[in-house]
């Protein structure tokens, strides 16, 4: 019998932005492999088994690559009881099961989840956050990031990102095994060929706009989702503050260490504070996290 699902508040919302970020997504994947299969004629089955085999390697072990470039070290409750207890009343509370719990050696104040299901989930917090939250503050923080296991948002994101990562590849590929060297003529396939960069970047642009926007709106719903199954936003409210805070007091570079990972982090590194650098941010603004947080503590208090 298949379990039920948690006590997280379901989010319509967000599940319809995934089924479309993903439809949309696999379209452009379609598009992208079917026009390199047209200019590539000849080499269709290395195409299909470098695309096919990146797919499976990015779905069964991005999580792991990532999870390790964050330096996530797996730790027993013997040697951070006070981070499994969290863990475990969260667990408790939302009714699942208990993630894989790990550290991460920095000063960097954060936390992340990664994983393609609730059976390979970590839920990990850095040293820095450890030491700068008080215990309601850790739990907001921990519940926001069990809720993307809950909702499963951390598997999409993954994937989601894989075509742009994949377009830049196969355009190297194209471009060092020497397939445009010769003049495209009026041959069609010279012509595709020469196409071929300029249609990576517009699948890239258009795989970073969506997963960027799929990445705020999922980041707003697990402040929501960890909210209410706590009942204690303003403790969410209170890291989200502080931890913005505290992240200009670290040295630029560890952040820029730490910016590449932006998306999987509780909060980003660096927060964009001008419209455009909004559009391609991976979180919403703190003004917005805090003022869904305050709505919120408004509704539970009625």
């Amino acid at each position: 019998m298949p379990r039920a699902r948690s006590r997280y508040a379901p989010d319509r919302g967000l599940t319809g932005r995934m089924v479309t970020t993903m439809f949309l997504i696999g379209l452009l994947y379609v598009v992208f492999v079917g026009v390199l299969l047209a200019a590539l004629r000849g080499s269709w089955p290395i195409i299909l088994i470098i695309t096919g085999g990146l797919f499976i390697a990015q779905f069964w072990f991005s999580d792991r690559i990532a999870a390790y470039g964050m330096g996530a070290r797996e730790v027993t409750p013997e040697q951070a009881p006070e981070l499994h207890g969290t863990i475990d009343r969260i667990c408790a509370l939302a009714d699942m099961p208990k993630p894989k719990v790990a550290i991460a050696e920095s000063d960097v104040p954060n936390a992340f989840a990664t994983g393609r299901s609730e059976k390979t989930a970590l839920v990990c917090a850095t040293t820095g956050l450890l030491r700068r939250l008080e215990p309601e503050e850790l739990e907001g923080v921990l519940a926001h990031e069990m809720s993307h296991v809950a909702h499963r948002d951390v598997a999409v994101m993954t994937i989601a990102s894989f075509l742009g990562v994949l377009a830049g590849i196969i355009t190297r590929i194209a471009l060092w095994g020497g397939f445009a060297r010769s003049p495209p003529g009026n041959d069609p396939a010279g012509i595709l060929l020469l196409l071929i960069p300029l249609i990576s970047a517009v699948v890239y642009a258009i795989s970073f706009l969506l997963t960027r926007l799929l990445s705020r709106y999922r980041e707003l719903s697990a402040d929501r989702a960890a909210a209410l199954l706590t009942g204690r936003p303003s403790a969410l409210a209170s890291a989200l503050t502080k931890v913005s805070g505290q992240m200009a007091r670290i040295p630029t570079e560890d952040l820029r260490k730490a910016e590449p990972y932006n998306a999987f982090y509780f909060m980003p590194a660096f927060s964009a504070k001008e419209s455009l650098g909004r559009l391609f941010s991976s979180h919403p603004t703190l003004e917005q996290r805090l003022d869904q947080l305050s709505r919120i503590s408004t509704d539970l208090s009625r």
